[in-house]
């Protein structure tokens, strides 16, 4: 016998929710940011949500394989596109896992003059199964009077963060 349809419950007469639609990595567009302040000198909107690690230099701030990372240095003098090469990059291709840099530009952000490095990366290896994932990276370099704080953002390769990401490093705001 077929149920009456005013008797059924209110669940079944639900319609299909959309399948998710973005790959690994996207921050949705329907992501709200919050303000973090740090009490280095800056604040900048980081993901809600995000689990935040407080770190001697900094924080992070990761959600599955997207993380952002801020961490404040001593310098003598503002990055330039030249130094940013000469000592940045090489050691983040030293350092870093399969760094592959594709461009290092001055920018102008709310924040002043920036420097922008773009890369891709290998992640570090998933503790259990040993697999590692193809990162997009974008770092920036913000300088005052002596201070250098580098934000750092990454998601797997073909994530669509590029509003995000642009949001929060134009939210960048020395304190």
């Amino acid at each position: 016998m077929l149920p009456v349809l005013g008797s059924l419950p209110a669940s079944a007469a639900e319609k299909p929710v959309q399948p998710e639609k973005n790959p690994p990595g996207d921050i949705p567009d329907s992501q709200v940011f919050i303000d973090y302040i740090s009490p280095q000198g800056f604040a900048l909107k980081v993901p809600e949500g995000w689990a935040r690690s407080d770190r001697a230099d900094g924080a992070s701030f990761v959600d599955k394989l997207d993380g952002v990372v801020v961490s404040v240095s001593k310098a003598d003098a503002a990055p330039t596109v030249d130094s940013a090469k000469a000592d940045y990059v090489a050691k983040l291709e030293a350092s870093g896992r399969a760094v592959r840099v594709s461009a290092v530009k001055q920018v102008k952000l709310p924040a002043g003059t920036a420097i922008r490095i773009v890369y891709t990366s290998n992640s570090e290896p998933n503790a259990v199964t040993n697999r590692q994932v193809r990162l997009e990276n974008e770092r920036y370099l913000y300088f005052k009077d002596g201070k250098l704080v580098a934000l750092e953002l990454y998601a797997p390769k073909g994530a669509d963060n590029v509003d995000q990401w642009q949001l929060m490093s134009s939210s960048f705001r020395w304190k």
